[in-house]
């Protein structure tokens, strides 16, 4: 767990990416997840089309980006790095169960840890 605020969960959940990528973890290996805002990138892809984001999805060459909505879509990555960038709490309810069997090895949340332990139904 990261401790961050709304606004802040998404550059914490980066900043978290490049802290696994400069310890030798495979971008291959990470997902991102927000629950608010896409993540910039996510944004700029999907203006491609569906077929072609999931298609970088399914190749696993780099960190993909995604938003809660679709994360039952995603596949099962060792890492999955979720930014709670959405104040509602109903979206940190239905987003982070999911993130959690998403996650292989490593669940990493970025925001505030009242929310987080809430909506996880534990104390982390």
């Amino acid at each position: 767990m990261i401790p961050a605020s709304v606004e802040g969960a998404l550059a914490a959940a980066e900043e978290a990416v490049d802290l696994l990528l400069d310890s030798g973890r495979a971008p291959g290996d990470v997902l991102v997840v927000t629950t608010g805002e896409l993540h910039p990138w996510a944004a700029h892809e999907r203006s491609f089309g569906d077929s072609a984001y999931w298609a970088q999805h399914d190749a696993r060459d780099d960190v993909f980006h995604a938003g809660a909505a679709d994360l039952a879509r995603a596949s099962v990555r060792p890492v999955v790095v979720v930014a709670l960038n959405n104040g509602d709490d109903s979206a940190a309810a239905e987003a982070l169960p999911l993130a959690l069997g998403r996650a292989s090895a490593l669940l990493i949340v970025c925001g505030d840890p009242q929310r987080i332990n809430s909506a996880l139904g534990v104390g982390v």
